[in-house]
């Protein structure tokens, strides 16, 4: 990042500081998430129910049934949904598996699967900029860099900054509306999970563990995205 670490001639040392521990964190969740679905991949669902059967068992409870869930090559935790082509994407471990961190990770895949479905708002906004976001990202730091180089020479080209700075607001504003749509598709997941007696109580606490930890790590990011947008506006606001 320009002249991220710097105030005048001085280090930022509050910047560097938070910075760090959110890196920390951001270790720390992603750590965490891993942990728990090792935990209880080994926690074997009394039902006997599969993570694809699972899937399939809570979109057909909520009329969901013109979705198809397929078997990929891939690691643990690279299942998806694909709202382009409306499937689910799970790994074989999570596809063939009737372990509770397979079944919470496969109904969490559901749980979009049904967001769409129903039209919940926050994924169909998503959406909508999705495609402009992806832009935003590409070209934010470019400009923002090449703006505030220019600014060294010409003071009236800083606008280029401002112009990248505003395109990583929008990618940042993405994020922000993910974490509703995350948090939403594990309740989803976990309601249908007990509704639809896939696992027992006790069970259930670990699909919880294993899906509340994967969203510590979108809530992670988005704020380590923020304090980055806000350290950029602070150096173009003293370029001004």
């Amino acid at each position: 990042m320009y002249s991220a670490y710097r105030t005048g001639t001085t280090f930022d040392w509050t910047y560097l500081i938070i910075l760090a521990i959110l890196f920390i964190a951001s270790m720390i969740a992603s750590s965490s998430v891993q942990k728990r679905y090792k935990k209880y991949s080994t926690v074997f669902a009394r039902s006997g129910i599969t993570g694809a059967e699972a899937a399939r068992r809570i979109m057909e409870a909520n009329g969901v049934t013109s979705v198809p869930i397929e078997q990929k090559s891939g690691k643990d935790l690279s299942d998806y949904y694909d709202p382009r082509s409306n499937s689910i994407h799970l790994s074989a471990n999570t596809y063939n598996n009737p372990s509770v961190s397979a079944i919470g990770v496969a109904c969490h895949e559901a749980g979009h699967a049904i967001q769409y479905a129903k039209g919940y708002a926050p994924v169909k906004l998503r959406m909508s900029i999705i495609p402009f976001s992806n832009t935003c990202s590409k070209l934010a730091i470019p400009l923002i860099f090449i703006g505030f180089i220019l600014s060294g020479f010409a003071a009236n080209l800083k606008f280029i900054a401002l112009i990248g700075i505003i395109l990583y607001a929008v990618a940042v504003f993405v994020q922000l509306v993910t974490l509703p749509v995350e948090f939403d598709a594990s309740r989803r997941a976990l309601a249908n999970i007990r509704s639809c007696a896939i696992l027992a109580e006790d069970e259930i606490e670990g699909a919880k563990s294993v899906l509340s930890a994967a969203a510590m790590t979108y809530v992670v990011a988005m704020l380590t995205s923020v304090v980055q947008l806000m350290r950029l506006l602070s150096i173009y606001n003293r370029r001004r």
